[in-house]
């Protein structure tokens, strides 16, 4: 069963929170203010300092709220190559915490984000892969010729196949984008699960103490398989994984 917070907890809880909010929204604004600045700068040097955003705020929601993380599965990030992550979709906290689990790394995103006051612009400095979901057709062609692009510079694609955050025990269909660049490509994809909606929940303001887990599966060579078929594979890894996260989590 899932724990229920008593009320003091919940008082606790909600301080706390507010403390985190203070801080992200302060770094929020004081980096994206001044990360225009690193327009100029090479895209390792602009990505090194975006993570020390990330991190900050990670520290600070494990340090104020009791949100801790995990990592299992490193050993499965291949070395020799660049890849495409793929992962569920629960919460903010896995835009951040992935940015510096994973190797540099670029996003497939919606380009309504980066008309974001702060947040956005310091987005647009992360050489994102921004589509128009509207597109249809050429959105996709979008991510296969940018995804390509970024791939053969050495750095990884995200992309989070549900398109939005989901609560846990939620189903939303897996769009085919990232089995769509695997076939193009030839690139594995790396299939990402976590638990994360269940201490930083979607929409909500409190942060529950407790740890992440975040599993990092074998990746999955194209070749040889369709898309619908590669599609299938990363689905179905990431959906039994989830499944066992939540599971050892309401178990306890």
């Amino acid at each position: 069963m899932k724990r229920r917070y008593g009320r003091l907890e919940k008082t606790s809880a909600f301080l706390r929170s507010s403390l985190f909010w203070l801080v992200f929204a302060g770094s929020t604004v004081l980096y994206g203010a001044t990360l225009w600045m690193l327009a100029l700068f090479p895209y390792e040097r602009r990505f090194r300092i975006i993570l020390t955003w990330s991190r900050l705020n990670v520290w600070v929601l494990e340090k104020v709220c009791g949100v801790r993380y995990r990592v299992e599965g490193r050993e499965n990030l291949p070395k020799d190559r660049a890849a495409i992550a793929v992962g569920n979709h629960q919460s903010t906290w896995e835009t951040l915490a992935l940015s510096f689990i994973l190797p540099p790394q670029v996003w497939v995103l919606k380009k309504q984000l980066l008309r974001i006051p702060f947040f956005g612009w310091g987005l647009a400095m992360s050489k994102p892969i921004a589509i128009d979901r509207s597109a249809g057709k050429s959105a996709r062609q979008q991510v296969i010729e940018k995804g390509r692009e970024r791939l053969q510079e050495g750095l990884w694609v995200v992309i989070f196949p549900e398109g939005t955050r989901v609560h846990p025990g939620e189903v939303r269909r897996f769009k085919p984008g990232a089995a769509i660049l695997a076939e193009a490509t030839g690139y594995p994809i790396v299939p990402i699960a976590h638990n994360a909606g269940l201490f930083w929940p979607r929409h909500q303001f409190i942060k529950y103490p407790g740890e992440i887990t975040v599993s990092i599966g074998p990746p999955i060579d194209p070749a040889g398989l369709d898309r619908e078929e590669i599609g299938a594979r990363v689905e179905t890894w990431i959906r039994r994984r989830m499944d066992e996260l939540r599971g050892v989590v309401d178990d306890a």
